[in-house]
């Protein structure tokens, strides 16, 4: 007699279709619903007008500061929120707690109070800006500010766990071994903080592409030069051009879509390549 196999194996705990159908529906409703009615809007047009839109010489400008200042913001927010999630973590300090708290700020600050303020801070007569001999606000360097300001609680909390997590026996057992404190951090340290770096620098850089209530401040808007790319689509918005509007949404949404699979895939190749070391 032939043995028969189950086509299905079922879960220990039920639900499990009724769950899965409410999570496919609210995450369509949410997030493929809307976004696929920017590439149906942008369509309306014509592919002449969708490539004069998109490839517009101040448009391409937007493009090279939204993602640009993206990226160096996250990469700032990679080495100073590492150093602030190791303080927190590793010693013990007056204050302590009220850092802690400060470093979630960002998160709970409107990002319009956050431009006003930054811009305030950075102009040539603000608090900061007047010791400094190059101008601040209204220059690319205020937009990375904004940027890396909106997005440094990504890369601690997501580094805090981890550090928090390691055993420090781990290391003691490596220094008894003769390593110093380099080989201990880059050997064993490092291999663990490395995919909730990746992860953490994943989501500042995502979440800075977006930004525009802390930026359009202190950019200043200049065409060109400090002008960001959410900026324009508001622009298109305001002027009811809602097809040229969602066509710079699209090509903003591909390549940042294009950027994070390839982020997710060298975190999945370095999670996979210490896993079998």
């Amino acid at each position: 007699m032939k043995k028969q196999y189950k086509l299905r194996s079922y879960s220990i705990l039920p639900g499990f279709g009724l769950s899965l159908g409410f999570t496919m529906l609210y995450i369509s409703l949410l997030v493929l619903l809307p976004l696929s009615m920017i590439f149906f809007n942008t369509l309306t047009l014509d592919w002449t007008k969708i490539w004069s839109t998109i490839s517009d010489p101040r448009v391409v400008a937007s493009y090279k500061l939204s993602f640009g200042a993206s990226f160096a913001a996250a990469f700032i927010n990679l080495v100073f929120g590492v150093l602030i999630a190791w303080v927190l973590v590793r010693y013990s300090f007056p204050g302590k707690k009220i850092m802690d708290g400060l470093v979630d700020l960002p998160f709970a600050l409107p990002t319009a109070v956050a431009g006003i303020a930054l811009t305030t801070l950075y102009t040539p007569n603000g608090w900061i800006g007047q010791f400094f001999h190059i101008k601040i606000a209204y220059t690319q360097l205020g937009v990375t500010i904004a940027l890396t300001f909106i997005g440094l609680p990504f890369v601690v909390r997501m580094v805090q766990p981890v550090l928090q997590s390691l055993e420090k026996e781990v290391e003691e057992a490596s220094s008894s071994l003769g390593a110093n404190r380099f080989q201990t951090f880059t050997k064993l340290i490092i291999p663990e903080l490395l995919p909730a770096v990746i992860t953490g620098f994943a989501l500042a850089f995502a979440r800075a592409i977006g930004e525009y209530g802390s930026v359009v401040f202190i950019s200043g808007n200049m065409p060109m030069k400090t002008e960001i790319t959410p900026l324009l689509i508001m622009t298109k918005l305001e002027q009811y051009d809602y097809a040229g509007a969602t066509a710079i949404a699209a090509v903003m949404l591909l390549i940042s879509f294009i950027l994070l699979l390839t982020i997710n895939l060298f975190q999945w190749w370095i999670n996979r390549r210490y896993a079998n070391e």
